[in-house]
């Protein structure tokens, strides 16, 4: 999908780690929520509430997920998965354009 349609948008962005990161709230017709940024290269540990896919759509990162000492590679067109109440670790080598899928 590249786009998504019949959406709200929160005027306000969300900005992360002295803007590193900077996303914006969506909320789709049906009502599930999503957020679409930018992570400009850097480290950053990210702690989630509800379970969240993060869909990459380019650049490149190494993900650590908490109680895991081993990073994994990913890339523009992958995803990855973190449980909800817990936390990862991302390295961005590449600058990241993700949405996050929440739930």
């Amino acid at each position: 999908m590249e786009q998504f349609d019949n959406v709200s948008v929160a005027k306000r962005a969300n900005v992360y780690f002295d803007g590193k990161c900077v996303s914006h709230s969506i909320t789709l017709a049906d009502g599930t929520r999503k957020s679409v940024g930018v992570i400009l290269p850097s480290k950053l540990l990210f702690n989630t509430g509800a379970p969240e896919i993060m869909e990459l759509l380019e650049g490149q990162c190494r993900i650590t997920l908490a109680g895991s000492n081993e990073a994994v590679s990913y890339q523009g067109g992958q995803s990855f998965n973190v449980p909800g109440d817990s936390s990862f670790q991302i390295e961005v080598l590449e600058t990241l354009h993700y949405v996050c899928h929440f739930g």
